[in-house]
């Protein structure tokens, strides 16, 4: 397959987004050509990588000097001693900030990584290869690093672009069929707050996206990629309009957090039940129309993504859910902020609610 390329223009950073196939054989040639110099490298490697994969990597490299660190990706993992790991790793090899930092995992091994570059006597080079197609389509793109903690996820973290994204769609033919399924949500995600001419286009070639055909789910990644890219470059430190990449995660967020980050629900799963309950309170509060959400809502359970949060969680839940939300990182006030959905490619954001209104709300989803 043919090789396509994104650019992202950021205020600090501009890096190249590679999506193909086997890139992995050839990342010594694509690190030369977008001028990537260094003399060492330390590859975090999420330890459900097929080994195959790493050994493409460390032939291409064969001329560097490479260390690797193999690491537990979970929720759980995703932590400031994961980090102190990494960088204990960059301080006894003596890395200089000329060397790199390469990620290859799906977005908790990216985001850990990323964190540990940043901090490094102030930042070294970064580049992310993303294995997982929820990876691909979000956590890659944007420069967002960050660790978890007992009080939520990612509270602690910065922003760091990385010098270059690697997408090679030989990852994905690895994956479980749930994992496919989480990458999608974030793909729907984008089509919601974006563009209704690609929410048609994942209506129209819905099986195929998902049993990874080609050319289908190269376009779809690339489309989704496209529209995170305008919006990052427009707002790369989420000060106004990239708010709107968060339709789902402030309840998904929460959510994930309720039930400590266990494998019962990961990432996508959360997401997707998130943006199941911000377009059923879009639609009580009378910004969504019956008829748009009830074309989402079947996409959603014509795709397999369907779930009820009542298969997690009951009404003894609810001060919990409401608590992680409270102290999600969006927040300036008391108030809980959201972002809902006037229509598909109309997102509305900065609307504060109160913890009793949603409450109310939530507490009908649980008991209904």
């Amino acid at each position: 397959m043919k090789q396509t390329r994104l650019n992202i223009i950021t205020k600090t950073e501009n890096y190249p987004i590679i999506i193909g196939s086997n890139l992995t054989s050839s990342v010594s040639k694509i690190f030369k050509l977008n001028s990537i110099n260094f003399d060492k490298c330390l590859i975090v490697v999420d330890r459900n990588i097929p080994k195959k994969f790493i050994l493409n990597i460390k032939r291409s490299l064969k001329n560097k000097s490479i260390f690797i660190f193999y690491f537990n990706a979970s929720e759980k993992n995703k932590n400031i001693n994961s980090v102190n790991k990494i960088l204990e790793i960059l301080l006894n090899k003596n890395f200089s900030r000329n060397d790199i930092v390469i990620s290859l995992g799906g977005g908790i091994t990216g985001d850990v990584s990323g964190f540990a570059a940043s901090l490094f006597k102030r930042g070294l080079k970064f580049v992310n290869i993303p294995t997982t197609l929820l990876a691909q389509v979000d956590s890659s793109i944007g420069g967002k690093t960050g660790v978890n903690s007992k009080y939520g996820k990612n509270l602690i973290g910065s922003f760091y672009q990385p010098s270059l994204v690697l997408s090679d769609i030989q990852f994905l033919k690895s994956l479980s069929k749930r994992e496919i399924i989480c990458g999608y949500g974030e793909i729907l995600k984008h089509s919601l707050i974006d563009n209704k001419k690609i929410f048609n286009f994942l209506s129209k070639n819905l099986k195929k996206i998902l049993s990874l055909s080609s050319p289908f789910i190269e376009k779809t990644i690339y489309e989704s990629c496209k529209i995170k890219k305008k919006i990052v470059e427009k707002d790369e430190k989420e000060t106004a309009l990239r708010k709107i990449l968060n339709f789902g995660h402030t309840f998904g967020h929460a959510y994930e957090a309720s039930l400590g980050y266990s494998h019962k629900l990961n990432h996508g799963e959360a997401v997707i039940l998130g943006i199941k309950t911000a377009l059923n309170f879009s639609l009580r509060e009378n910004m969504l129309s019956k008829s748009e959400y009830n074309l989402i809502i079947n996409h959603i359970d014509n795709s397999g993504l369907s779930s009820s949060i009542k298969k997690y969680f009951s009404i003894k839940d609810l001060n919990k859910i409401l608590s992680f939300m409270i102290k999600d990182k969006k927040n300036n006030s008391e108030k809980i902020n959201l972002v809902l959905l006037k229509k598909i490619g109309k997102p509305i954001f900065n609307k504060q609610y109160s913890k009793k209104k949603l409450g109310l709300f939530m507490k009908k989803i649980l008991t209904n």
